[in-house]
């Protein structure tokens, strides 16, 4: 079973979780590259500087981020070693800096891992080659 865990990365733990990954596209402020050493920063999942400055800047259009997010997603391919990893029963944490942990981009990106790990779209596989 796959299991992804989201982690506020200002309210993150020591020893970081194996499989951790930053899912920001800018560094959080405050936030030494020290304190994150076991964690993979993942700019190229994360959303586009557009879509991420349009979301912030209204953030009642969830839905708009949601789907746009998604569109990005299925558009690349830097989400596929996540999905890897769930395909080998390995845990990941997702980790992001917003304040909102219910409307952020570690959700969306939950959701749309899990819909492709759970078969949603069974053409993706991912070897890691």
């Amino acid at each position: 079973m796959a299991n992804i865990q989201l982690v506020r990365v200002y309210e993150m733990t020591t020893p970081v979780a194996e499989n951790s990954f930053l899912t920001d596209r800018l560094w959080p402020r405050g936030i030494s590259k020290a304190k994150l050493v076991d964690v993979t920063w993942l700019k190229d999942v994360a959303p586009s500087n557009d879509l991420r400055k349009r979301f912030h800047a209204d953030t009642t259009r969830w839905d708009d981020f949601r789907r746009d997010y998604y569109a990005e997603l299925n558009t690349g391919e830097a989400w596929l070693p996540l999905l890897a990893l769930l395909q080998q029963g390995k845990n990941i944490t997702l980790m992001f800096g917003s304040k909102n942990i219910e409307h952020n981009q570690g959700v969306v990106l939950r959701d749309f891992l899990l819909e492709k790990f759970n078969g949603l779209d069974e053409s993706v596989h991912y070897s890691g080659e």
